[in-house]
């Protein structure tokens, strides 16, 4: 927001925070999809290892999504992360499947892999020092090279070990070698309960900020420090204000029952990706550039850019069109809240 405030003033200000908020709280939710997910997954291979690949193994979500929601709810009264201290075959596949429906899950892959790439709300976080022309164009070339064989390889061997039936998280697909297959899982666990802060950290210190501003002239109780003291072998001490412990508890239970209602993988993923894909990762920053530079209206330059960014918008919007209506297909099928993963 203060780089698009810098160089496009301040009337595009307001829609750049819509949209990189929303990208944040949206992870948050996809975290909490995916956790579930994989702990549901883990329980189902134990099934499968203990009752025989034949057996009826159904377990649902909503325990593990609460169960996650608890414990970010916990993590989110810690100090602030500085101060914290610690160590092509889409469209012929499917012979059953409708030629509706095999659009708008092409239109719903582009999205998915638009959400891969929505990298610009920590591209600024990491802004080297030196040079940008230098350091952060070598950067974003590794960046972006290393996503691009990451994900290509894993579509390749996804649609080559299943075929039309590839699940969206390919970890719910394999259930031998049993250790191998919980320990990925595990992993994935680990990393998302720990990075569900990055970006819920972010959200809550915009909207305290905002708070204590607010309320500061009235002498509010709301952003009072207060103490609690723990006499155990040594002494603890533990500070909180009313306004964290109030907010921060109220936005990862809003959360977690949004992923409730709606725990649709790809879609959501694909939802994420579109709807911040061309404003946040080309528009603006293409915008700003030509700010930079100087690059005039009507220069071979901006008519690059505007081809460009107007081919990203048509990517945006059919993709859009494509986890919407992929959401729509899984809600026939759905329950309020009682959807089996």
């Amino acid at each position: 927001m203060d780089a698009v405030r810098a160089l496009l003033g301040p009337k595009h200000v307001l829609i750049s925070g819509i949209m990189q908020y929303s990208m944040l709280w949206g992870i948050m939710i996809g975290f909490t999809i995916t956790t579930a997910i994989s702990t549901a997954t883990i329980k189902r291979s134990a099934c499968f290892h203990e009752k025989g690949a034949n057996a009826k193994c159904k377990v649902s979500g909503n325990s593990y999504m609460l169960a996650f929601g608890a414990l970010e709810i916990l993590l989110s009264q810690f100090p602030n992360l500085e101060k914290a201290k610690g160590t092509i075959k889409v469209a012929m596949a499917g012979e059953d499947l409708a030629t509706s429906t095999k659009i708008w899950q092409v239109f719903q892959a582009l999205g998915n892999i638009a959400f891969s790439y929505t990298y610009s709300m920590l591209l600024l976080e990491i802004q080297s020092p030196q040079a940008e022309n230098k350091a952060m164009k070598r950067v974003t070339l590794y960046a972006i090279g290393g996503t691009a064989l990451f994900y290509t390889s894993l579509g390749c061997m996804g649609y080559a070990a299943f075929g039309a039936d590839v699940p969206g998280n390919y970890l719910t697909g394999f259930y031998k070698p049993l250790w191998l297959v919980d320990i990925a899982n595990l992993a994935v666990i680990i990393h998302l309960i720990v990075g569900y802060q990055v970006f819920a950290q972010t959200i809550f210190a915009m909207n305290e900020k905002s708070l204590a501003t607010r309320w500061q002239a009235h002498g509010s109780f709301f952003n009072k420090i207060y103490t609690v003291r723990l006499q155990c072998k040594q002494d603890y001490s533990f500070q909180f204000t009313p306004s964290r412990l109030l907010l921060r508890t109220g936005f990862v239970i809003f959360t977690t029952l949004v992923a409730m209602m709606f725990p649709f993988f790809n879609a959501i993923l694909g939802l994420l990706g579109s709807i911040s894909f061309w404003p946040l990762t080309v528009y603006f920053p293409l915008n700003m550039y030509m700010v930079q530079a100087n690059i005039k209206r009507g220069d071979s330059t901006w008519i690059m850019f505007q081809v460009l960014s107007l081919l990203c918008l048509v990517v945006s919007l059919v993709s859009v069109i494509g986890s919407v209506a992929g959401m729509l297909e899984h809600l026939k099928h759905a329950q309020l809240f009682h959807i089996n993963l």
